[in-house]
């Protein structure tokens, strides 16, 4: 029988030494028709660890995750998951293993529970057994027996990671998993990921947009181009990063502008929209801030529209970009890509 969801790894139990690395990958490089999509991407994540996979479109993201799932094979390069080479894929590789990437497929005419039971009796005995749990950890119960047709984007989301918690997983890799989520459903799942950590379950989280993983995440990767430029905790990166980018609104914007020019530790100082733009780390920003009440100069509004972990993330996967706050132009957003 035809697998209902491309890139939805079939189930097994699960193998892993406390304490061991759940992924060793070493000097991955792909092309597709001569284009790089990876190269000397070196990769290692332990047990009990959530660590995003940053990089705007285009980076390479969805291509490690294939490799990483045993769904398109490395040009060059070594991957080691749960302890087991996945060097042609030989049994027991992706055992414990579990994700997807871009949007899971299912079947739209059968149920969530019809769609799961499908792919239970690929996975072998028992699995059926874990079909309630994992429909209850995701919020679809109630929906179970709904077709899966008329499923949002949301709901064939939190499908896809039934489908994979229905595997007891160990290592958990998923491709943007939040789409299509709301508020309340990225909540959610934010508190599942979590728990599953705390489990030992090892979780690779590709995005492309880092405000979603600040809180989560215990370390990030950052890809850009194909090439792994920056790979850390979550708290080294907040150490490199300092600066972060707001909008500032006044009594007196023209005194604002010149009392800011003067000061070394503010950057990118622009006009937009009637309200300035500017640069800054935390002493910076409060320098500013009290040297605007000494020269009489009300603060009507300041929000912080660039965090200090976005504004590095900028700086790794596009050096020649402008400071954050100097330049209305808004990064690119777009989905991952499709080589």
């Amino acid at each position: 029988m035809k697998h209902p969801g491309p890139g939805v790894v079939p189930a097994a139990e699960p193998i892993i030494a406390p304490g061991m690395a759940t992924v060793i990958a070493s000097g991955l490089s792909k092309s597709y028709d001569g284009i790089r999509a990876l190269e000397s991407v070196e990769l290692t994540l332990g047990e009990g660890e959530l660590r995003g996979l940053l990089g705007p479109n285009g980076a390479g993201k969805t291509t490690l995750l294939r490799i990483l799932l045993g769904l398109v094979a490395a040009d060059a390069g070594t991957v080691e998951l749960l302890g087991e080479s996945l060097e042609g894929s030989p049994p027991g590789a992706l055992e414990g293993v579990a994700g997807f990437v871009e949007e899971p497929a299912f079947y739209p005419y059968l149920s969530a529970r019809g769609n799961l039971e499908v792919l239970a009796d690929l996975d072998g005995p028992g699995a059926r057994a874990r079909i309630g749990e994992a429909l209850e950890r995701t919020g679809l119960a109630a929906r179970a027996g709904d077709r899966v047709g008329g499923y949002s984007s949301g709901m064939r989301q939190r499908l896809g990671i039934a489908a994979a918690l229905m595997r007891s997983p160990r290592l958990l890799l998923l491709d943007e998993p939040t789409t299509g989520l709301d508020p309340e459903g990225a909540a959610d799942f934010t508190l599942l990921l979590r728990t599953l950590c705390d489990e030992g379950v090892s979780v690779l989280l590709s995005s492309h947009l880092i405000g979603e993983l600040e809180a989560l995440c215990d370390s990030f990767s950052v890809l850009s181009a194909g090439r792994m430029v920056w790979s850390g905790t979550a708290a080294e990166m907040l150490a490199q990063a300092g600066r972060a980018s707001y909008v500032l609104e006044t009594s007196d914007d023209v005194r604002a502008r010149e009392l800011a020019r003067a000061r070394p530790g503010l950057l990118g100082l622009e006009v937009d929209s009637g309200a300035l733009t500017l640069t800054a780390d935390d002493r910076g920003l409060d320098e500013f801030v009290l040297a605007l009440g000494r020269a009489g100069v009300a603060v009507r509004r300041l929000t912080r529209s660039m965090n200090p972990l976005e504004a590095r993330y900028f700086e790794l996967t596009d050096p020649g970009r402008p400071a954050p706050g100097s330049s209305p132009a808004a990064p690119d957003a777009g989905g991952e890509e499709q080589p």
